[in-house]
């Protein structure tokens, strides 16, 4: 899990740590200036040491944590929980935005209408709109 060296590039490790499924992306949310440390932006090639805070943001959720650990090996998921602590209240809001999310009404639809809904769709249009013949808009 650790290596030998002190110090690892900020996006091995946030690859690493399963934050982000390519060392591009993690590059890419660094540079943005989604992931900071110890309060400061960053640039991708920053060196990062045990005892560093780390804030990042994916999406809605906002991650508080602290580093534990280096590896720059993609390792199963509770070795990558190994790596790092999240804060308490960090953890706390993000069951917060979960329960919020779960909450809104999820959409009725799914997936691609059928051949009978999309019938159905432009038997609507049709009675809807006068004049209207068809689906693709030809007027005749």
């Amino acid at each position: 899990m650790s290596e030998d060296n002190d110090k690892l590039r900020i996006d091995k490790w946030l690859w690493a740590a399963r934050f982000f499924k390519t060392r591009s992306l993690a590059v890419d949310a660094v540079e943005s200036g989604k992931v900071t440390m110890n309060e400061v932006r960053i640039k991708p090639a920053k060196a990062i040491g045990v005892g560093d805070h780390l804030d990042i943001r994916l999406g809605q959720y906002h991650f508080e944590i602290e580093v534990l650990a280096l590896s720059n090996r993609r390792g199963p998921a509770p070795e990558a929980q190994k790596l790092y602590r999240e804060s308490d209240a960090s953890k706390a809001r993000r069951a917060e935005i979960a329960a919020n999310l779960k909450a809104l009404p999820q959409p009725a639809f799914k997936g691609r209408p059928t051949k009978r809904d999309r019938r159905d769709i432009e038997r609507f249009e049709s009675a809807t709109r006068p004049g209207r013949k068809s689906v693709w808009g030809d007027p005749e």
